[in-house]
């Protein structure tokens, strides 16, 4: 499934906010980073709020679906880079990495 997704850092609401046409494979690539300990299998950008807080401070939460619906034709990047943004703006960029 299509959609934007937010990696969460519970302890001060601050995430990565990103686009994908696989949410499922970014939430396992997040669940196998917890299981071997492994931070390396998520975004580079939480490299830093990793070593600090650790994995298990994180969790992986969709923000929106994308429903192919009457377009199932057309390619999506475009709708998922103008639904990430929505929600950038949305959340703000003070609890964004």
């Amino acid at each position: 499934m299509r959609g934007v997704y937010r990696i969460l850092k519970e302890i001060d609401g601050r995430g990565l906010v990103g686009s994908t046409t696989s949410l499922g494979s970014v939430k396992n690539r997040l669940e196998f980073a917890k299981s071997t300990n492994s931070p390396g299998a998520v975004d580079t950008k939480l490299k830093q709020p990793i070593q600090e807080h650790g994995l298990a401070a994180f969790t992986f939460e969709v923000l929106a679906r994308l429903d192919p619906g009457d377009s199932a034709h057309r390619p999506f990047s475009a709708d998922l880079r103008a639904l990430e943004q929505l929600w950038r703006e949305t959340i703000g960029p003070e609890l964004l990495y």
